[in-house]
């Protein structure tokens, strides 16, 4: 499918998002992008919310043309996760590997423990192990109305920013914008993810036929206090920029593994001595 041809010298930017394709919040950043450069979009069609890393291996893909308004961008609608848009993108549609890669801009918070459920961050940490500079954005608020202008100086900032100044590989940027009001943004924060979780509740109901299911519910729980975390930021009125790697080790915990007695940690060898002083 690799027909895609640009003669611009322009930089090549993938756009993708787990909000699907009409969603108010990519076809703002959509038009961001566009006076950057050359925009190619490949986003689900319909809400991939949740979705996390998920990947299509049971069922066919589908990636057909579309046109939602009359930028200057070519759009594809994808039947697939938003990973598996980011790996169409660059292994069937795009005639080289982008020079950024742009996810969202999601309605909705994925600071803190949101990330590891995120659709969004999921394309962005995608086009990251591709070795591709990428970031996801995302506006703390869940209406199909909201308001992104304001936020819109701060994505081209960190869009250019990228652009200029590349990242490791599988690592990229996790971008959380407050929600719109009366007062303007202090800036832009570098920030750890705060310790946080969901307290979850499944709410048991019956449909019409007797049958029972469940709806899930929670509540968020910010366990950290920092002044250093995203959470912080974001309640301070603040933009949180998160590094997020691909690399989910845990390298302080690994001293202290080394110390275990762990049986099978050197082998049958390993075994054969352990038997032997113990004997």
């Amino acid at each position: 499918m690799k027909s895609l041809d640009f003669a611009s010298d322009r930089p090549l930017i993938l756009v993708c998002n787990d909000d699907g394709i009409t969603a108010p919040g990519l076809r703002h950043l959509i038009g961001l992008m566009n006076q950057l450069g050359e925009v190619v979009v490949v986003a689900p069609d319909s809400p991939q919310s949740g979705m996390g890393h998920a990947i299509t291996i049971n069922s066919s893909l589908r990636c057909d043309p579309i046109r939602i308004d009359d930028g200057p961008q070519q759009e594809y609608s994808c039947s697939g996760t938003p990973v598996d848009c980011v790996k169409l993108a660059v292994n069937v549609i795009l005639p080289r590997k982008p020079d950024l890669c742009v996810s969202g801009i999601n309605h909705g918070s994925n600071s803190a423990i949101n990330v590891i459920y995120s659709g969004t961050m999921s394309a962005a940490v995608e086009g990251a192990l591709e070795n591709i500079p990428s970031v996801g954005f995302s506006l703390l608020d869940h209406s199909w109305e909201a308001d992104f202008s304001q936020c819109s100086p701060f994505v081209l900032d960190i869009a250019q920013s990228l652009l200029k100044n590349k990242l490791p590989r599988g690592m990229c940027l996790n971008v959380n914008i407050p929600r719109a009001s009366d007062e303007p943004y202090k800036g832009i924060r570098i920030c750890r993810q705060a310790q946080a979780n969901w307290e979850e509740e499944f709410d048991a109901r019956t449909d019409p036929r007797g049958r029972h299911y469940y709806w899930l519910t929670g509540k968020f729980v910010n366990y950290d206090h920092g002044e250093d975390t995203d959470e912080w930021a974001l309640a301070q009125n603040y933009i949180s920029l998160v590094p997020v790697s691909s690399d989910i080790t845990a390298h302080s915990l690994l001293q202290e593994l080394n110390r275990w007695d762990l049986r099978l940690r050197d082998g049958l060898q390993g075994i054969e001595r352990t038997d032997s002083a113990r004997n």
